[in-house]
């Protein structure tokens, strides 16, 4: 499971189709997380990746100083899914998707994802899994970091 996780002052995001757009989600201060879910991943993966994102100390404290979670700093989370995290482009111009996990899988994983930031108290928002998105946002800092829960 991969994610990108961005310190924001604000997020939303928007669901275009055919029919037009609808808000599906947002928060003020917090953290807009992109989460991508491989073929592989489990619950084990979400659960674990959910708390490392909830408890990491990313804000400023009164200091200035990255001591505070989005938690402690008051803030929301906002998910949206994004298999494109799972692109293998090393070769050819055309990513490999192959990595991913299946459409049901995925989305089985991502709203066991975000039930794991809420069970932290934390307040989470999504995007519509498999929609066309629109991300708005404000990235504070910046601050933008890069999770791979294989990788610890």
């Amino acid at each position: 499971m991969k994610a990108v996780i961005q310190r924001v002052k604000n997020a939303s995001v928007t669901v275009v189709s055919g029919e037009g757009r609808a808000g599906a989600g947002g928060i003020d201060r917090g953290l807009l997380v992109y989460l991508g879910v491989a073929r592989g991943d489990t619950e084990e993966d979400a659960k674990r990746l959910a708390e490392k994102i909830a408890f990491l100390r990313i804000f400023e404290d009164g200091e200035g100083k990255m001591n505070l979670s989005v938690q402690d700093a008051g803030g929301g989370v906002l998910v949206v899914s994004q298999f494109t995290l799972l692109a293998d482009a090393r070769k050819g111009r055309r990513p490999y998707y192959g990595n991913a996990a299946d459409g049901e899988t995925a989305q089985a994983l991502y709203e066991y994802f975000m039930d794991r930031i809420r069970k932290t108290g934390l307040v989470c928002e999504s995007g519509v899994f498999q929609a066309h998105m629109e991300v708005a946002y404000i990235n504070d800092g910046p601050v933008t970091i890069l999770l791979d829960s294989k990788e610890w």
